[in-house]
């Protein structure tokens, strides 16, 4: 398998190697062609200028003169006459010049002026031009001939500069990406590694920052999906250790009590009363695992919501005359305040089973004589539950935890009144169900208070 900084080298050398060889094609052909117009242009202007010569100073001595000049440098110039018939020539005329010539012969009318006869030094072995003269003895044509094997020469060289700063560059170029894909894909492999050890179960992985890119976030992401199983795997363990905890008690207790009911000769009172706490501690454990199914419901999303449109203050009295002779009971007073009807839309059997668990919890943690009042405010958007208690309140250091499952915040005196610790995460979840959200204040010995932000039409957030 091949690794991704291997990978990551191959593609950047190609894609620049393509890159590289376009520019120094489209560059060495830039600096070639720029030659060869330099050199045709050079023998073309000195074709005009003994065009100039000739036609103002005509003479043996000037064809001369043209001829000696020529004959010091690496051109050639052929004076010839209108039928193509050399006058006179700085060097022998070649085979090759004759055809160039000849052609000229053919085409003359196409000449009246200086023109460039041959430029391809690829295929052939002279770049020419052509210079018509018209003076009072003669007229005729004026040829410059250069050799192209200099300028093959010369473009062999180039070539040869061209194909090693080629594979220099690629050479550098292969290592400079290869040191780039390893420092790219270094918090990659580390990512990976990562990952490796969260699949197997080790969440406590630590990855270092790698900036703000993409990488980055990415390595955020993880660190934070870490970070994010381990207090899920913590929590998992404390979840299971208080739920064998609170199975354990009650279940101790029926066990206990069913073996001393069993007794032969205890008075049939004293079984009754065994039975009785049989009873209570079967309710607690039904009553505990109902909770466990709820909360398994809504961890799976596979409870439902089940939104209507109803009336908010016939709702709230009749959950009023449910509730009251609980109170009643317990000789403490239940206020349910709704001055402003209005029409909602929400779930009214999950609503009513939120109102339930915190007015249960507000009787059952309050003392008798005290009051609970229950105070439905609707607006525009929500409707707001206040629910304020007079009762034992809540710390300020267990604040935080209520919402927590099984978390108790005075476990011996949570037992004594029936608490499993998991109403609150219910009502929670629920809450949130309906896209609302739960506050609550309180203060150790004087009281709760819980509000509730419900929204009251069906597409609010």
């Amino acid at each position: 398998m091949m690794k991704i900084s291997t990978k990551l080298t191959l593609y950047f050398t190609i894609t620049v190697f393509i890159l590289e060889v376009f520019i120094l094609f489209f560059l060495h052909e830039s600096i070639v062609n720029s030659r060869i117009r330099e050199e045709v242009n050079s023998i073309q202007s000195r074709g005009e200028s003994h065009h100039d010569v000739l036609e103002d100073h005509y003479s043996r001595q000037t064809l001369e003169h043209i001829a000696l000049m020529e004959s010091k440098t690496d051109t050639t110039v052929v004076v010839t006459d209108n039928q193509m018939e050399p006058i006179i020539a700085s060097d022998r005329i070649l085979p090759e010049m004759e055809q160039i010539i000849d052609k000229t012969s053919l085409n003359s009318s196409f000449y009246p002026n200086s023109r460039i006869l041959e430029d391809n030094y690829r295929k052939n072995d002279y770049i020419a031009t052509v210079s018509s003269f018209h003076s009072d003895s003669q007229a005729g044509y004026i040829y410059m001939f250069k050799n192209t094997g200099s300028l093959r020469a010369l473009i062999s060289e180039l070539n040869s500069h061209f194909l090693i700063a080629g594979v220099l560059s690629l050479i550098l170029m292969v290592f400079i990406h290869f040191i780039l894909s390893k420092l790219l894909t270094r918090p990659l492999v580390k990512m990976k590694t990562a990952t490796e050890k969260i699949s197997n179960g080790v969440f406590n992985v630590r990855l270092p920052r790698a900036g703000n890119d993409e990488l980055g976030q990415l390595s955020s992401a993880i660190q934070k999906l870490s970070d994010d199983l381990e207090t899920i795997k913590a929590e998992r363990a404390e979840f299971l250790a208080n739920i064998s905890h609170e199975l354990r008690t009650p279940l101790t207790y029926v066990q206990g009590y069913t073996t001393v009911a069993r007794r032969e000769g205890i008075a049939e009172q004293e079984r009754t009363k065994y039975l009785q706490i049989i009873e209570e501690e079967t309710e607690t454990i039904v009553k505990l695992v109902e909770n466990l199914f709820e909360l398994a419901k809504l961890d799976e999303n596979t409870f439902t919501i089940s939104k209507e449109s109803f009336e908010l203050c016939p709702f709230l009295n009749r959950l009023y005359s449910k509730v009251n002779p609980a109170f009643l009971n317990k000789k403490m007073r239940l206020h349910v305040k709704c001055d402003t009807n209005r029409i909602i839309h929400a779930d009214p059997i999950r609503l009513e089973q939120i109102l339930l668990n915190l007015l249960d919890n507000a009787r059952k943690y309050s003392l008798e004589e005290t009051t609970v009042t229950l105070t439905a405010i609707p607006d525009s958007k929500n409707v707001t539950f206040t629910l304020v208690d007079e009762g034992f309140g809540i710390d300020q250091t267990s604040l935080p935890n209520i919402f927590n499952r099984l978390y108790r915040v005075e476990k011996s005196r949570t037992r004594e009144l029936g608490g499993s610790g998991l109403g609150l995460s219910i009502v929670k979840e629920l809450v949130e169900a309906h896209k609302g959200e739960i506050t609550v204040r309180s203060t150790s010995g004087k009281g709760t208070t819980v509000q509730i932000h419900i929204p009251i039409k069906e597409n609010a957030t």
